[in-house]
């Protein structure tokens, strides 16, 4: 995934200040065809003129802390492959879920354990799909299906993503991290 990031010069024009791929990507072995790039974030007190450097590569955790930021790219692969693939014994699910929590702690702590994929975070999360479809699920198996171009708003609310459809699904996700009272 492509990157580009404007800033400004020591002269006080504006340039693309970076131009790169994503600085951060997760890949899991036990979860084929599922992609985290983690394009850009913010810190609590993020100051502009942005003059350089990355503040991706120095996040510490995935959920942001309220008043941070985290822009992600996601690509997840469809529940018929992951299901396909676990009955062959490809692959482990048990495994991609320790793989999971491996790579981004705060997030696998954040997903239940008895019930595949829910999780709750401290955040505001807006998401729009970019390809494919995707399905997310609230309390009592409510389910909302969105498709290309189409967004959702998570307001710190229980839920799960899947991937019913026949393809593959890429979302574009910003978590705003907030305080829960």
């Amino acid at each position: 995934m492509r990157r580009v990031v404007t800033g400004y010069s020591k002269e006080g024009k504006a340039i693309v200040a970076l131009d790169s791929h994503a600085p951060r990507v997760t890949l899991l072995p036990n979860y084929p065809g599922y992609a985290m790039h983690e394009m850009w974030s913010t810190v609590k007190d993020t100051h502009l003129p942005f003059r350089g450097g990355d503040p991706t590569l120095e996040i510490s955790h995935f959920i942001p802390a309220p008043g941070e930021t985290r822009f992600s790219i996601m690509e997840l692969p469809t529940l018929a492959e992951l299901q396909r693939l676990a009955e062959s014994g490809s692959i482990d699910i048990a495994k991609a879920f320790a793989e999971f929590a491996e790579a981004m702690p705060d997030m696998g702590k954040a997903m239940e354990p008895d019930n595949s994929g829910m999780h709750t975070t401290d955040s505001i999360d807006y998401v729009v799909v970019l390809s494919g479809e995707i399905w997310c699920e609230v309390d009592d198996g409510v389910e909302v299906h969105l498709g290309p171009g189409e967004s959702l708003v998570q307001c710190g609310t229980r839920h799960a993503w899947s991937n019913k459809g026949s393809e593959p699904c890429v979302i574009a996700a910003v978590m705003v991290g907030a305080n829960r009272r």
